[in-house]
Parts: C-alpha cells; structure tokens; sequence
C-alpha cells in the first residue's frame, strides 16, 4: 500500500514548479503582474483540492491543468493586451504629438529571475525561446482557447489527449484548434521552433554603443545601430515607429533628455532579450523612466519596447531613484 502525499507535503512538492507555471500564465496573459496573481490562484485552488489528486497524472500536469484553467477563466472577462504596432494603425512620425492610452491593458515584459526553468539547460533555452516579446505579443491575437492549445502542444510538448483534458474538449477539436493557431501565429510571429543564440561578440559591442550613445546623448550614433526597418514602440503610447532615421529623430525630438548624463541605462534580463532599466535625471536625481527590451536581427536592433510602467520597476526589483552618481542597482 502506497502512502499518499498529505497537504503538508503539497508546498514542498509543488514549490519548485512556481517559476515555470508564473511563465506558463505569463505566456497565456501577457502580463506579469496577472500571471503572478493565477500562480496564487493556482496554489490556492490545488491546495484546496490535494486531498482529492489521486496521482492518475503528475503533479506537475495537474498544476498546468489548473493553471490552463484558471487563466481561461480570467481571459473570460479581458481583453488582449497588445503592443502599439498590434493596433493595426500604421507607424507614426516623429514630430506627431504624443499619445497616451492608459484605459488600454498593454502587454508587458518579464523578468528572467521569475519566469526561468530550474536548472536544466535544456529546460532553460525552451523558456527564453517561449517567452521572447514578438512570441508574446503574437500569442495575443490568438482566442484564448487557441492560445491554451498551442501553449501545451507547442511549448510544453503535451499529447493531444492531455491537451483535450485540460480544455474540456476532444482530441480532434485540440487538432483542429492548433492547426488554425499555428497557422495565425506563422503570419505574426517567429516560429517556436527558431533558437535563442547567445549574444555574440559583436552585439554585445553593439549593446555598448547603445548605452553610449543614449547616455551621452549622441543621437546620430543610433542611426547606425538599428535594421534598415527596426521598430520602436513605448506603451502607453499608442504610436509607433519605423526605420533608424525616424528612431533618431524621435529620440531627438521627444525624449526628455537634454544633455549628456541625463539618462542612465543599466542592463537586466526581460523575456530571453537584451534590456535595460532606463533612469532620467532631474534635480540631481535619477528617477525610474522606463523598462526597455531590445531584440536583434543579426548584428543590428530590430526592435525595441519602452515600456512606461511605473511598476515595473518594482517587479524586477529595481529602486525607484539613484543618487546622480550612483553605479548599477544591485
């Protein structure tokens, strides 16, 4: 006779899985700070229900299914969160006026620390290829139920049948509904399947010359840095904008800074991606400015996301202000 795990077992067994379902409900929500919220609401409701899990499955799988669940139910009453250049207007010029939308729900980037995969490497490479910007900004356009049945088949690899259970449908539908999801995500996305490289020598010179040219407010450098058709997008505001030159002159025309110094940019880890936590100096000063999360096209920048969330700062554990000649947050 098998002794069964009590509910006081459940937290020791079930903790090590926290990172990888905060990923699992990131990629379903496209929010940090909601896919925190149905972890809670996963543990919560799998503690409830421990006296009742009779092994037939992992632990681990009956986590996914509960969280799958749970994040289809929010989904129920939310609307997508996109980025701006999801809002199907086209790219902004520099000189426009800025605008903001802050009753829109934006997508928003995550921290490494909290959306990792243990210590497998294996495992590792599979989160930061499934939690990249574009793929979560894709997966956005897709119904929620699609959106669920790609996830589990495409990422975490489950069977059919599995995926059928953890939807409430049948195999044939869960085919069905992953063909039209692949098919929708291909047009708007990089595949699942392209691997994250490593940083190569020449882009991190590359990341070099950014934080240069941003801290010394030397904005002719950045034309050189950028895809002849990079992007640049900053939720709240709903524009956004194409090409090195356009990048340049919005950076020119529109940022705060002045003068060398008056930006500050130190490097963190967001999606599987370059990025950075950008301060902006006033009255001696660094505040919190924004979250940036950079990706690259070969050796140059093809996009950007600058996103203006003051919260953001505390998810990824940064201060809210620097001394004006403070060194990197710890």
């Amino acid at each position: 006779m098998t002794d069964k795990p009590t509910n006081e077992d459940f937290l020791r067994l079930a903790d090590p899985m926290r990172r990888e379902l905060l990923a699992h409900c990131y990629r379903m929500m496209g929010s940090v700070h909601d896919a925190e919220d149905l972890v809670q609401e996963t543990y919560l409701r799998a503690w409830r229900a421990y006296d009742g899990f009779e092994g037939r499955s992992s632990l681990r799988t009956w986590l996914y299914r509960i969280a799958t669940t749970a994040c289809l139910t929010a989904l129920d009453s939310r609307t997508r969160r996109p980025l701006p250049t999801g809002l199907g207007a086209p790219s902004t010029e520099a000189s426009a006026p800025l605008v903001q939308d802050t009753e829109m729900t934006w997508l928003e980037p995550v921290p490494d620390a909290l959306a990792g995969a243990g210590g497998d490497p294996a495992a590792i490479v599979t989160a930061r290829e499934s939690i990249r910007l574009a793929l979560i900004a894709a997966l956005q356009h897709l119904p929620p139920r699609q959106r669920a049945v790609l996830i589990l088949r495409d990422v975490l690899r489950w069977k059919a049948a599995e995926v059928a259970e953890a939807v409430g449908t049948s195999t044939a539908a869960v085919n069905s509904i992953l063909q039209r999801a692949r098919a929708q995500l291909g047009e708007v996305a990089p595949s699942l399947d392209d691997p994250v490289e490593p940083l190569t020598q020449d882009q991190r010179a590359l990341l070099d010359r950014y934080v240069a040219a941003f801290e010394n407010y030397d904005v002719d450098s950045l034309v050189d840095l950028f895809t002849k058709d990079a992007v640049w997008e900053m939720p709240p505001f709903v524009g956004w904008y194409q090409g090195p030159e356009t990048i340049a002159e919005l950076t020119r025309v529109q940022c705060p800074a002045e003068r060398a110094g008056d930006l500050k940019l130190f490097p963190i880890a967001a999606n599987g991606q370059p990025a950075f936590a950008v301060y902006f100096r006033e009255d001696g000063v660094y505040h919190q400015f924004a979250i940036m999360v950079l990706t690259f096209s070969g050796e140059r920048i093809s996009h950007v996301g600058m996103f203006f969330e003051e919260r953001l700062f505390e998810t990824f554990e940064l201060p809210v202000t620097l001394e004006s000649e403070a060194s990197a947050p710890k």
